[in-house]
C-alpha cells in the first residue's frame, strides 16, 4: 500500500470530504476506489441496479475513464450486485442510454459527456448520489471544463444534498483551490510528496475548519507571469526517486535518425523495453509512427525489427482516433510486453501503463508542469524509470528553465546513441570492390546515420502521397512550436529554426521555400498586429485541446471531415497502412 492510499482510504472511510494532492504514479486511483466499493457494499439496504448511480467519478479523459472502470470492475467481483458504468465521447449515445435505463450504481464518466446526457437523457438522477469523486482535477480544469463542473455540481445539488465528495490532483493550482472551495465541505487535506510509508495522516485537528490546511506556500495569489503560475502548480511537487532524468542536443536534420537510433538501441540490443514517445500534435504521431513501421519494422505484421532482433510493437493514440481504437491501443500497450507507443498528450495524466521503462519527449513539453505529468507515466509506484528530453542546441536553455523548477537532468550525448547504428549492418555504407569497412568510430557512425536518413528520405520521396503527408506534418510542427507561451519564446521561436534542417528531420530534400510554404507565409501576416497573431495562436491552441480531449459531441460531419484529413500518405501506404493497424491493434 502507498502513502496516499495509507493516508486517503482512513480518512475516506470515516466518511470525511477530502482534498488528496499526490504526484503521478502514487497510486491516487486505488485510494479512492477502495473506500467507495466499501461503503456501498456495507449498506444495510442491499442495492440495486435499477437505483442508479450512488457514486460519480470525473475524470478528464476518455483512457482515464477506461482505466478508473476496470479498476472498479476487479474490486466489484465479489460484489456482482454493484454494477459500474462509463460514459464518453466517441461512444454512441443510444447504448449509452440503454445502459442508464438498466441502471448503474457507480458511474464514471467525461465532463463533457456527463453535460450531454444532462441535458438530452431522462432517465439520469443523482438522488441517491453518496460520492462524488473529481480525478485529475487540475487536468480536468486546464482542458476548460470549469463551467461543465459547475453545470454538474447543480444538477446534482438539486436532487442530493448529502454526500461525501473527493478531489484528487497532482499539482495545486488556484484554480483547483477554487474547485475545493465550492465543491468540498469542511474537508480533510492529504498532501503526499513522495512514495514513503512514514508521512503521517493529517487529522482533524491539523487540518483548519476553512478547508484544507494549505499553507500559504502552497500557492501564491500575486501570480505575475506564466512563470509564476508553474511556481504554484510544481510548489513541492516531488518527482519520483526511481526516476532518472536526461537530456540530448540534437541538432534539427539529425533529430529523425537520433530518435530512431534511440528506440532501436532500446528495443533490439536491450531487453525488456518499454517506450512511450511524446510529441506535439496528432499529425506528427502519425507521420513518425508510418514512417518507423514502415522502414524499421518493414512494413511486416511481425513486428521484427531489420536483420532480426526481438518482436516488437508499434502503436499509436492520439484524440483524432475514433474511439473503439483509442480503447484498444490502450489496452494493447497496457498488457504488451516490449513496444513503442507513439502518442499526444492524451496519454500524459492519469494512466497506469505497466512496465513502462523510458519516457521520451520527442517536442518539448509547453511548462514545467506538463513535463512533470508525462515523465510520471514511469518509475511508478516504487518502480525504475528513466527519461530522455530531445532539445535543439539553440533550445538548450530549456535545461535551466526546468532547473529552476527544481528539475534536474543529466546529459546524453548524441554520438552515444547514434554509436549503436555502428552495431547493426542494415545501416553499413555501401563501399567499393577494393574498400575495408573503416574501424567503428565517429566517421562509420556519421556514415551509418547517413544511410538511414537515406532511408527515411527515400521512403517519403517514394510518391507524391508520402511527399504530401511530409510536409502536413512539418506544417502541423510550425504550427505547435509557435504556440509556446510568451516566458518560454526567447528559447522556442519560430525565428530561431534553420527551416531546411527541420525538413530533413521529416525526411523532405527540398528547401522550405519549396514546401509550398502556406505555414511560413502564415506567420507574417498580421505582423503590425500583435494581438491578431496571438489570438490566432490561442485558437490553434484550443482547437488542437479540443480534438485531443472531446467530449465526443462534435456533427458527425465535421467528425467525418477531421477524420478524412487524417488519411494515410499515399494509396500505397494507405493499404498497407490498414493493414498494419489490424495487426498491430
Amino acid at each position: 500500500m502507498t502513502s496516499v492510499q495509507k493516508q486517503s482510504i482512513p480518512a475516506l472511510l470515516e466518511g470525511r470530504d477530502a482534498l488528496v494532492r499526490s504526484q503521478t504514479g502514487s497510486g491516487k486511483t486505488l485510494a479512492y476506489c477502495i473506500p467507495v466499493v466499501q461503503s456501498l457494499q456495507a449498506m444495510k439496504t442491499k442495492i440495486q441496479r435499477g437505483d442508479g448511480p450512488y457514486a460519480l467519478v470525473l475524470v478528464p479523459t476518455r483512457e482515464l475513464a477506461l482505466q478508473s472502470f476496470d479498476t472498479f470492475q476487479k474490486l466489484l467481483k465479489p460484489f456482482t450486485w454493484i454494477v459500474p458504468g462509463v460514459l464518453m465521447g466517441g461512444e454512441k449515445r443510444k447504448s449509452e442510454k440503454a445502459r442508464l435505463r438498466k441502471g448503474i450504481n457507480i458511474l464514471i464518466s467525461t465532463p463533457g459527456r456527463l453535460v450531454d446526457h444532462i441535458k438530452s437523457t431522462k432517465n439520469i438522477h443523482f438522488n441517491r448520489i453518496r460520492w462524488l469523486v473529481l480525478d485529475e482535477a487540475d487536468r480536468i480544469l486546464d482542458l476548460g471544463f470549469e463551467k461543465t463542473i459547475t453545470v454538474i455540481l447543480n444538477a446534482i445539488n438539486a436532487e442530493c444534498q448529502e454526500r461525501q465528495n473527493v478531489l484528487l490532483s497532482a499539482t495545486l493550482t488556484e484554480g483547483v483551490t477554487r474547485l475545493a472551495d465550492i465543491s468540498l465541505h469542511n474537508p480533510v487535506s492529504i498532501s503526499v510528496l513522495d512514495n514513503s510509508f512514514d508521512q503521517p495522516y493529517l487529522t482533524d485537528e491539523e487540518s483548519s475548519d476553512d478547508s484544507d490546511s494549505l499553507s500559504d506556500d502552497d500557492y501564491d495569489d500575486d501570480d505575475e507571469d506564466d512563470d509564476d503560475d508553474d511556481d504554484d502548480e510544481l510548489d513541492g511537487f516531488a518527482i519520483p526517486e526511481g526516476l532518472e532524468q536526461y537530456v540530448v542536443l540534437v541538432p534539427s536534420k539529425l533529430r529523425l535518425v537520433c530518435l530512431a537510433a534511440f528506440i532501436l538501441q532500446k528495443c533490439k540490443f536491450e531487453t525488456d523495453q518499454k517506450l512511450i514517445v511524446f510529441f506535439s500534435s496528432c499529425e506528427l504521431v502519425e507521420f513518425h509512427y508510418h514512417l518507423f513501421f514502415q522502414t524499421l519494422l518493414g512494413g511486416a505484421a511481425s513486428g521484427q525489427l531489420p536483420s532480426g532482433g526481438p518482436r516488437l510493437t508499434f502503436l499509436r493514440l492520439h484524440g483524432n482516433m475514433d474511439q473503439e481504437e483509442r480503447t484498444a491501443v490502450f489496452r494493447e500497450f497496457a498488457q504488451a510486453g516490449p513496444g513503442v507507443l507513439f502518442c499526444t498528450d492524451v496519454a500524459a495524466r492519469g494512466l497506469d501503463l505497466p512496465q513502462v521503462t523510458w519516457i521520451v519527449q520527442y517536442n518539448a513539453p509547453s511548462s514545467a508542469a506538463e513535463y512533470i505529468h508525462r515523465i510520471g507515466r514511469t518509475a511508478r509506484i516504487g518502480c525504475h524509470g528513466s527519461s530522455l528530453l530531445f532539445l535543439a542546441p539553440s533550445e538548450a536553455e530549456y535545461v535551466s528553465s526546468l532547473a529552476s523548477h527544481k528539475i534536474n537532468t543529466s546529459e546524453m550525448k548524441m554520438d552515444d546513441i547514434l554509436s549503436v547504428l555502428t552495431r547493426d549492418d542494415s545501416f553499413q555504407a555501401r563501399r567499393g570492390g577494393g574498400q575495408q569497412p573503416q574501424a567503428v568510430g565517429p566517421q562509420e557512425t556519421q556514415e551509418r546515420a547517413t544511410v538511414l536518413q537515406t532511408v527515411f528520405e527515400d521512403y517519403v520521396h517514394s510518391c507524391e502521397g508520402t511527399v504530401a503527408w511530409a510536409k502536413r506534418a512539418l506544417q502541423s510542427f510550425i504550427r505547435a512550436y509557435a504556440t509556446y507561451p510568451r516566458s518560454l519564446k526567447h528559447i522556442f521561436h519560430i525565428r530561431l529554426l534553420h527551416l531546411g534542417h527541420v525538413a530533413k528531420s521529416f525526411g523532405l530534400r527540398d528547401a522550405p521555400q519549396n514546401l509550398g510554404g502556406s505555414t511560413v507565409k502564415k506567420r507574417k501576416v498580421n505582423v503590425k498586429r500583435p494581438d491578431l497573431r496571438r489570438r490566432a495562436q490561442q485558437q490553434h491552441l484550443a482547437e488542437a485541446l479540443r480534438s485531443e480531449y472531446a467530449s465526443g459531441l462534435e456533427a458527425g460531419g465535421a467528425k467525418a471531415k477531421k477524420q478524412s484529413r487524417q488519411a494515410e500518405p499515399g494509396d500505397e501506404l494507405g493499404a498497407t497502412s490498414s493493414a498494419s493497424s489490424s495487426s498491430d491493434v
